[in-house]
């Protein structure tokens, strides 16, 4: 069974190409989980589900871009899996269109697999037989999914990025929220691309870039605090309109965050995938390799 939100939207939501920015829509996600789990929980029996879940990994595929629009859009989220301490919810994000293929225009398509998690004991915890229920009623067979393999990490000068936490940050249970994973790893992947062609002649147009998915582990939690957590990108893959972005987030040699983002490069008016210019690949390649 299937759970639809209707998500409004914000102004603020936009990037600079008037689309809908990729981290948004893991906050959409987000907003819809709890929306599922608040319509058809039992407060005695789910209440933990609602209060007390951990993000272990999302994957998201970027479909086509979402423009503002006053009326809301759309999230379809269900249950895909559930196991002993663990389950997965799936989403799509959209507007129904009788024009379209199956009646809907599909922006994102997203799994999360989840964990219920004692916060005053910092430990993931079994799934009650309640929860279970609860979740088994939502389950629907999921499409099969080709798993990607990480490449080993790469840690460059030209790739470390210094994440700041922030103390919005970070949620009421101490954590920095799963969303803004997100927004640091896009930071750091903007300032990577920022250094690969800082010196590129006036000539050499600078290449627009979109998100086609997304891909993060969530290995420990971040926690606020002064100094900054490191983290290091580098393209694992460079083809001829897309690259991979690969990324981790540390403590010392600890890994709190593994990332792996699909980039495509587009012309800024057709919005089409194109080929970025010679200079461009060429240094993307030169750094993939080196």
């Amino acid at each position: 069974m299937r759970h639809r939100y209707e998500c409004p939207m914000r102004w603020a939501d936009l990037d600079p190409l008037g689309h809908v920015n990729n981290v948004v829509y893991v906050d959409y996600l987000q907003e819809a989980r709890v929306d599922l789990l608040r319509a058809h929980g039992r407060p005695t029996a789910t209440a933990g589900l609602v209060e007390g879940l951990v993000v272990v990994r999302h994957d998201v595929a970027y479909l086509q871009p979402l423009h503002f629009r006053f009326r809301p859009v759309l999230i379809d989220c269900w249950v895909t899996e559930v196991r002993a301490a663990t389950f997965t919810m799936a989403y799509e994000v959209y507007d129904e269109d009788p024009a379209a293929p199956e009646g809907r225009t599909v922006y994102v398509r997203a799994t999360t697999v989840l964990t219920p998690y004692v916060f005053s004991e910092e430990r993931p915890r079994r799934l009650t037989p309640e929860e279970r229920a609860t979740l088994a009623a939502l389950h629907e067979e999921p499409a099969p999914v080709a798993a990607s393999e990480p490449t080993p990490a790469r840690v460059t000068d030209l790739g470390h990025y210094p994440v700041r936490v922030r103390f919005s940050d970070v949620d009421v249970f101490g954590h920095v929220n799963n969303v803004k994973y997100f927004e640091y790893l896009q930071e750091a992947r903007i300032v990577l691309m920022s250094r690969l062609w800082d010196d590129l002649p006036a000539a050499v147009r600078r290449p627009a870039v979109v998100v086609a998915q997304t891909e993060v582990d969530y290995r420990r939690p971040i926690l606020f605090r002064e100094e900054p957590y490191d983290s290091w990108s580098w393209f694992s893959h460079v083809g001829r309109t897309s690259a991979v972005v690969e990324s981790e987030i540390r403590d010392g040699d600890d890994v709190l965050a593994r990332a792996r983002v699909v980039l495509v490069f587009v012309d800024e008016t057709s919005q089409r995938p194109a080929a970025p210019e010679p200079t461009i690949r060429q240094r993307l390649v030169a750094f993939a390799s080196a």
